[in-house]
C-alpha cells in the first residue's frame, strides 16, 4: 500500500465495523479524513477513537441517514465542494427483515445499500474526476451469488424477502460498479468493488430480538474481525497494483469472480437507468 499523505478520502458508514477500521487504517496512512455516519453518538465515539489512535489525522465527521435521497443530496453538495476527493468508499449497508419504507416511499434496503452509492457519487463525480487520479470503492458482498433483479418490483411492493432484499442489493453494488467504470473510462477515476467476508460488525442488529440474537450467534461463531474485513477496502483505495485497474470485483485483495447476472452488461445499464430516474440524476 501507498502513502496518502494529503489524499482525501471520504468514507461512508465509518462509524462502527468495517468503515471505522478502514478510516483508522487510512488515519495511520496520513489520510485526510471525512466521514460519514447516521448516528451522532457513534460518530463522536468514532472520532475519539481516531483522535486517540491517529492524533496527526485530519478527520470531518457528517451525520446523514444514506437512506434517505434528501440526506443524499444535502450531504452530495457539501463533499462537491471539497478543493478535490481522491477516494470514494461507499461502505454503508444493513439488512432490515422486514420491510421498511423511507419518508419518500423507497424500500430502505434498496435505498441505502444501492441508491446511496449511485446518487452520492453521481453529485461527487465532477469533483473525482477533476482531481484524478481518483478511486472509488464500492462494499459489496459474496451474498449477491443466486440474486436476480425483478425491475418491475425494484421497491419489493409485490413480494418482499429480507435476505433476497440485501442480497439483490449487493448484485446491484455489482453491476452499478461495472457501468460505472465503463462511463468513467478515460477520466483518471476508477471504480471497484470488493466482497469483505462475513465481517462482525453491526449488520443484522437492527432487526427485532429474534432475528438481531439469530445474526449474533452467526458472527460469533462464523464471522471475522472488522479489522480483516477492511483489508481489501484499503487495498482498491492505496495500493499501486490496482491503480488502472478498473470495473472488478474483489475478493481477499486479489480479483474475483462475480456471478453470471453480475457480469450482465445488459442489466447493468437498465439498473443505471432506473437508478437515474428514481434519484432524478441525469442518465
Amino acid at each position: 500500500m501507498t502513502a496518502m499523505h494529503g489524499k482525501v478520502c471520504i468514507v461512508t458508514g465509518a462509524t462502527s465495523g468495517i468503515g471505522l477500521q478502514t478510516a483508522l487504517r487510512l488515519a495511520a496512512m496520513g489520510a485526510d479524513l471525512v466521514l460519514v455516519g447516521r448516528d451522532p453518538a457513534r460518530g463522536d465515539a468514532a472520532l475519539a477513537l481516531l483522535k486517540r489512535d491517529a492524533p496527526q489525522a485530519s478527520v470531518v465527521m457528517h451525520h446523514a441517514d444514506l437512506a434517505r435521497m434528501d440526506h443524499v443530496r444535502e450531504l452530495g453538495e457539501k463533499l462537491a465542494a471539497l478543493p478535490r476527493i481522491d477516494v470514494l468508499i461507499n461502505n454503508v449497508g444493513a439488512a432490515f427483515w422486514r420491510r421498511q419504507t423511507t419518508a419518500y416511499g423507497l424500500e430502505r434496503t434498496f435505498a441505502l445499500n444501492h441508491l446511496s452509492y449511485f446518487l452520492l457519487t453521481a453529485l461527487l463525480r465532477p469533483r473525482l474526476v477533476a482531481s484524478a487520479p481518483a478511486r472509488i470503492v464500492n462494499v459489496a458482498s459474496e451474498a449477491h451469488r443466486g440474486a436476480s433483479i425483478d425491475f418491475d418490483d425494484l421497491m419489493g411492493e409485490r413480494r418482499y424477502n429480507g435476505l433476497t432484499a440485501y442480497s439483490r442489493s449487493k448484485l446491484c453494488n455489482i453491476l452499478f460498479t461495472r457501468e460505472l467504470a465503463r462511463r468513467l473510462s478515460g477520466t483518471g477515476v476508477t471504480a471497484n468493488c470488493l466482497h469483505p467476508g462475513f465481517v462482525a460488525s453491526r449488520i443484522g442488529d437492527n432487526n427485532e430480538i429474534l432475528i438481531g440474537l439469530g445474526f449474533a450467534i452467526a458472527k460469533r461463531l462464523f464471522a471475522i474481525s472488522p479489522e480483516r474485513g477492511a483489508e481489501t477496502s484499503l487495498y482498491l483505495a492505496t495500493s499501486a497494483e490496482v491503480a488502472d485497474k478498473s470495473g472488478g470485483y474483489y475478493e481477499k485483495c486479489a480479483l474475483a469472480t462475480a456471478s453470471a447476472r453480475a457480469c450482465d452488461d445488459a442489466a447493468a445499464l437498465r439498473l443505471w437507468r432506473e437508478s437515474a430516474r428514481i434519484t432524478g440524476i441525469a442518465d
